[in-house]
Formats: C-alpha cells, sequence, structure tokens
C-alpha cells in the first residue's frame, strides 16, 4: 500500500496547482505554449473575488433592464446571462428581434471588458458587433454566453454565443470592445 500523499494535495486552490504545474513545466522543460494555456485557464476578471451577487441593479435604467436581461452564471472565463422571448423583443413576424439579440450579445460582452479593467483607469466602449442569426424563437428564454477570443491592451474581442431552451444555436456574435484612459479627450 502506497502512504505518499502528494504535497499538491494539501492545497485546494485551482489558480496555486496550476501555477505550480506551470512553474514546474517551466524549470523542466520549454513547453511555454503548455504554460500560457494553463494561465490562461485562470480567472480573468480583475476582482478575483467576483460573484453573481455583484451584478445586483448593474442594469438599472438601460436597455438591459427593458428587455429582461438577467445575468444568471459567472466562470472563470465566461459570463451567461438570459433574456425571454417576449412582446419587448419580437419583431413583427412573432419571432426574436435580431436588435434584441445584439443587445444581449453587446451586453454580455460590455460588461465583461468592464469586468477584466480596471475601471478606475479606463473605460470601455463597443466600436463593433456582428451576429449570424442561424434559428429563431417565438417564446421562451434565451441564454448568452460570452467568452474571450482576445484581450489586449487597448482592444478586447468577444465570442457571443446565444441558445434557446433547448440548448439549440440561434446567434453566433462577435463584438469588439476599446479600452480608453478615463482622462480621454472627448469622452
Amino acid at each position: 500500500m502506497n502512504h505518499f500523499i502528494s504535497p499538491i494535495s494539501a492545497f485546494t486552490s485551482k489558480r496555486f496547482k496550476i501555477l505550480l504545474f506551470a512553474y514546474i513545466l517551466l524549470v523542466t522543460s520549454t513547453h511555454i505554449t503548455t504554460i500560457k494555456l494553463l494561465i490562461c485557464a485562470m480567472s480573468i476578471w480583475y476582482n478575483k473575488e467576483l460573484t453573481l451577487s455583484y451584478f445586483e441593479g448593474w442594469g438599472s435604467n438601460t436597455l438591459a433592464e427593458h428587455l429582461g436581461i438577467r445575468f444568471t452564471e459567472l466562470g472563470e472565463d465566461y459570463l451567461k446571462a438570459t433574456m425571454p422571448v417576449d412582446h419587448r423583443t419580437h419583431q413583427p413576424y412573432g419571432l426574436l428581434h435580431g436588435g434584441a439579440s445584439a443587445a444581449l450579445a453587446e451586453t454580455l460582452g460590455s460588461v465583461c471588458s468592464a469586468l477584466i479593467i480596471n475601471r478606475e483607469k479606463f473605460i470601455c466602449v463597443g466600436i463593433e458587433i456582428n451576429a449570424n442569426h442561424v434559428r429563431s424563437a417565438r417564446s421562451g428564454i434565451v441564454t448568452g454566453i460570452c467568452k474571450p477570443i482576445h484581450i489586449g491592451n487597448s482592444t478586447h474581442v468577444w465570442d457571443i454565443r446565444i441558445h434557446n431552451e433547448s440548448n439549440k444555436l440561434l446567434c453566433i456574435s462577435r463584438l469588439t470592445v476599446a479600452i480608453l484612459k478615463r482622462d480621454t479627450p472627448g469622452l
């Protein structure tokens, strides 16, 4: 019987395990790509103690509140939100309006950008969005999930996928956000 207990098992922090493994790889080999992937697996949020309760009241008096958008899940590198398909989000044929899907996508991407910057020094503004609507919806709840494609110093690019309650893809969207210093002239 093996009575050896790994020193890593004494630490429960996923971040610690990832950093320790990355350090071991760095010291013992040249797996730089593996190290970058491991570091990217850690939380991207500026506030590492972020929880869903942080979002209470964020959408007051905004389009997101009017459309019924609610943040529902926060992961280490993603954010989910839901939106009802009802009279507020329909187009004249009774289908989910493409603009409502774009509003959900831009809300998710913009909030994600705001969550990864120091908001005392920077602001973030959407500069380009595209949306491909691949399926329609007439009712129910749609869920958007936002994940990073690129996180740079001056721009962020987000991938947002919107699904229906059967987890069928309705919309694929990409949002580009500019990161500006708070003291930028013209703001």
